[in-house]
């Protein structure tokens, strides 16, 4: 069944700092860092602007707040350099960067196009990790052939290859690098790092905070919670969160308050989405969209508010987009967007303010995964000689950003819509229970204990009753719950499936395809439709489990 796992929270108080005015950009390739966290911002959209965003097709349902986070927090460190261009492959950041003999310190600000007929020195790229030749060709715009030497069409390209593409863009504008992806996806990089007792040693107003997030339930979450529910939700880092948090509000370290922003702590001013929590998704959303998009190819501009926009510099890694993505959306001008994000003042130096330099962590983190990377061996969810309907092929994995990297099973009874059934949903192979409540249960399969590290399977739609308690260990085949309605809003009993490896979201069909049992996903041209194909059958996705959609493991 289609599910739509959005749920509305409600506003609530916090006392938040308004922007003082606009900072001079002096250099947007390196960062002139300062000892203490900036609270300045340039002008931002004023409230009751229609923000540019689309709504959730998937929200954020309300998780239990886990315990046991294992490590201390790092307060802020000295502040280190971020790298700029040009980046050589001999060096610190061998997989980042865009390698050419054009921009330079003096790198445009727009996008120079060529004459209609010129003939331009061709890029020189090295590949990064999580590229295709499919995605390289569109940010790049070319054709396949276009890339030399010739690569494989559909496989993850090993990183470091030096490429040779043909340059019909001309100078791209903002080549530099801003994160990398270990800092943006809910990552190793996280793995030991406590939310709670971060915000607790800041001592800002954040760690004072509460919210209520579900008054149907009487649900109150404090600042901690609320960030560690978005960042495990959405798998982005919450490192990120609260560095974002700090630019825009300063409500980390400080106790700025300003009516005004009661509601819009951030500034998104979507009248959906007030309050901390869920202008915190909205974040995380806006992260996703950016660094997924650059990770399929299917993002290639940046949109802002007054309907301008620019081409991304085609050689930055995902992390950059993303962030690249999430600044653009509040600023009018470019200028303003540029100081946002490089600036004396801006969000790079209020991260490397508060947690070091990204880069240094990534040297050792880095690559997330390797093109040798291989799905284990998985299951089909359900019991053996079961019939169940295949209900959604290859949809979103979260929520608007994620990739299509999940698909829906109903089980074959006759029960009034979205009622439990008692069909069991079975892990798909051994692992260690890391989290449960409000629908969803995350399996790890290193059974290390962390959803940041490894593979990880996420079951979403499970009823409460009979669920699986965390820190179980289970095999392949243990029962873990039954499917409902359960964790959100959804058209019917069903269980959505989704995998992330090192924190990140994986599509169903694409250079590590989704098998389970043998069954092969295959996206359609629209979400929710699609395939699982094996030795020459086919099952089709139909959300009413009608007839070619039923499936046995």
């Amino acid at each position: 069944m289609k599910n739509n796992l959005s749920r509305q929270k409600k506003p609530g108080r916090l006392r938040l700092g308004s922007p003082p005015g606009l900072l001079v950009l002096s250099c947007i390739l390196a960062i002139i860092l300062v000892p203490a966290l900036a609270c300045n911002l340039p002008s931002r959209q004023p409230p009751g602007i229609n923000f540019p965003t689309s709504m959730p097709q998937s929200g954020e349902p309300n998780l239990p707040f886990p315990t046991g986070e294992t490590a201390a927090s790092t307060p802020p460190q000295s502040p280190t350099s971020v790298p700029g261009l040009p980046l050589s492959p001999q060096v610190t950041y061998p997989f980042y960067g865009l390698h050419t003999a054009t921009p330079g310190p003096g790198m445009p600000t727009t996008w120079q196009t060529p004459e209609p007929g010129a003939s331009l020195p061709p890029f020189t790229y090295w590949t990064q990790p999580g590229d295709t030749l499919e995605a390289l060709s569109a940010r790049f715009g070319v054709s396949p052939d276009q890339v030399s030497p010739p690569q494989p069409y559909d496989r993850l390209l090993a990183p470091g290859q030096q490429l040779t593409i043909s340059n019909l863009l001309g100078v791209p504008p903002y080549p530099s690098v801003a994160l990398p992806d270990s800092a943006i996806v809910y990552s190793p990089e996280a793995g030991g790092f406590s939310i709670k007792d971060y915000v607790n040693q800041a001592g800002g107003y954040l760690s004072t905070y509460s919210e209520e997030v579900d008054k149907e339930e009487d649900e109150w979450l404090d600042g901690a919670q609320i960030v560690r529910r978005v960042a495990e939700n959405t798998s982005v880092n919450p490192k990120v969160l609260l560095v974002y948090l700090e630019y825009c509000s300063c409500c980390v370290y400080g106790d700025l308050r300003d009516p005004a922003q009661l509601n819009y702590p951030i500034g998104f001013y979507v009248p959906e989405y007030k309050g901390l929590y869920l202008e915190l998704s909205l974040v995380a959303k806006e992260l996703n969209i950016g660094y997924y998009g650059w990770r399929a190819g299917s993002l290639t501009d940046l949109v802002f508010p007054d309907s301008s926009h620019v081409r991304i510099s085609p050689a930055l890694n995902a992390g950059s987009v993303g962030v690249q993505t999430l600044t653009s959306k509040f600023y009018r001008s470019q200028q303003d967007w540029l100081e946002t994000l490089y600036g004396p003042k801006g969000f790079l130096s209020v991260y490397i303010s508060m947690f070091g330099d990204p880069w240094q962590s990534a040297a050792s983190i880095e690559p997330l995964y390797t093109p040798d990377l291989a799905q284990p061996t998985l299951e089909l969810p359900f019991a053996p000689g079961e019939s169940w309907s295949l209900t959604a092929g290859p949809h979103i994995s979260w929520n608007t950003g994620t990739p299509r990297g999940a698909v829906d099973f109903s089980p074959i009874i006759l029960l009034p819509p979205c009622a439990p059934s008692p069909a069991w949903v079975t892990a798909s192979a051994p692992g260690l229970v890391v989290r449960t409540g409000d629908g969803v249960v995350v399996l790890d399969l290193d059974g290390d204990g962390l959803e940041q590290t490894g593979w990880t399977l996420l079951y979403m739609h499970i009823a409460e009753q009979d669920r699986v308690a965390t820190g179980t260990w289970v095999e392949t085949g243990t029962p873990l719950g039954h499917p409902s309605c359960e964790g959100g809003r959804a058209t019917g009993t069903n269980v959505h499936f989704a995998r992330k490896y090192n924190g990140e979201w994986v599509a169903a069909d694409g250079p590590l395809p989704l098998v389970l049992s043998g069954w092969v996903a295959r996206e359609s041209e629209r979400a929710y439709e699609g395939t699982l194909e094996k030795d020459g059958r086919i099952v089709s996705a139909k959300p009413d489990g009608s007839s070619g959609s039923t499936i046995q493991r």
